[in-house]
């Protein structure tokens, strides 16, 4: 275990219908550096994963988004899953939420459908990303530079193709936490 995130708040906001591993990979390498991670969700209790098209397991509900206030944490994490971010953009309250991050710039870090809630948050026009190769034109559309890549970073916005991708993700997303923002916009080539 690490330190580097020691002292930041993160939030994950998500829903049911997440891939499983695109929430639960990236929250164990944050705790694993100290961060204090919140899984936010406009439901409460538990929320249902997926392992790609078939049911996986449920996790906990830290915080419902109705009693979330974005100002106390320090970044955000947006998990993939088809039905999870489709679901979302339809939550007026969850729109909110990642709009206020996009606004205060701070870091957000999204996964394979994640960038999807970003485009209705005014968080993609301007900015290069990637993302599962099926969002592609829904972020062009929404004025962003999309790349096949395993992983863009842009001033804070860190962004990622599938869970094959989830080590270099981790690792860009770590950076961007614990650095608050880059001014620069830098791709990880596949190794």
């Amino acid at each position: 275990m690490g330190n580097q995130l020691d002292g930041h708040k993160v939030a994950i906001l998500v829903t049911d219908g997440f891939e499983q591993v695109e929430l639960t990979e990236p929250m164990k390498a944050l705790k694993a550096e100290g961060a204090e991670v919140s899984v936010v969700s406009p439901k409460s209790g538990q929320i249902q994963g997926f392992q790609h098209h078939d049911k996986g397991d449920k996790v906990k509900v830290d915080l419902d988004l109705a009693s979330a206030r974005p100002d106390e944490f320090d970044a955000l994490m947006l998990p993939g899953g088809v039905i999870n971010p489709d679901a979302l953009r339809l939550e007026p309250m969850a729109i909110a939420f990642v709009k206020h991050f996009v606004d205060s710039k701070k870091p957000i870090a999204a996964i394979c459908h994640g960038p999807w809630t970003l485009i209705d948050a005014g968080g993609v026009k301007g900015r290069k990303v990637t993302s599962w190769p099926s969002l592609q034109t829904d972020l062009r559309n929404a004025g962003a530079q999309w790349s096949d890549e395993p992983v863009i970073v842009d001033q804070g916005l860190v962004t990622s193709r599938k869970p094959d991708d989830l080590p270099q993700f981790n690792a860009k997303m770590i950076e961007e936490f614990r650095e608050g923002r880059h001014d620069k916009t830098h791709s990880t080539a596949a190794e």
